[in-house]
């Protein structure tokens, strides 16, 4: 659990809990909620005793909210302004993605990605990238090689080096 990531400042243990945090935002962030009526109610260690018990609560009440009828034309009221519900499902989409990268690193497990995610991924943050990073949701961006494979790619866009 104390395995360093690629993050900055974030050890496994601290990476799974910002994924169970970013899952127990969306069934109030798909319901209509504003990041101040949820205010600092996910703050802090969510993972008590039972990381993995923790993760799939949060994540099961996330993947129904998901499901739900219209939860793609809802509005969601994120920190950096409205956004359909497709919108922001997409960015928790690419970010557990590459999380899941980094949670790979960590623990020295296979680091290859799904290609048709991430191409679904790239497809998506492509055109969104500048201004995603214009807000700080993302780091800098290292230079990617001109033959570099989709995955590189994508982590670069992301801010991070393979």
């Amino acid at each position: 659990w104390q395995a360093p990531t690629p993050c900055a400042d974030w050890d496994v243990r601290t990476l799974v809990n910002h994924i169970v945090n970013e899952e127990l935002w969306v069934p109030e962030l798909l319901g209509g909620k504003t990041v101040d009526e949820v205010g600092d109610r996910f703050d802090g260690d969510l993972l008590g005793n039972d990381p993995v018990a923790a993760w799939e609560s949060a994540a099961a009440r996330a993947l129904q909210e998901v499901e739900a009828d219209g939860a793609m034309e809802r509005t969601t009221h994120l920190s950096f302004g409205d956004f359909p519900g497709s919108e922001y499902t997409l960015q928790i989409f690419a970010d557990h993605l590459v999380h899941g990268w980094d949670l790979a690193v960590g623990i020295g497990a296979d680091t290859k990605l799904d290609p048709e995610l991430v191409q679904a991924a790239i497809a998506w943050f492509e055109p969104v990238e500048p201004a995603y990073r214009e807000m700080g949701a993302i780091g800098e961006r290292p230079p990617i090689p001109a033959d570099a494979d989709p995955q590189t790619t994508l982590l670069a866009m992301f801010g991070r080096r393979q």
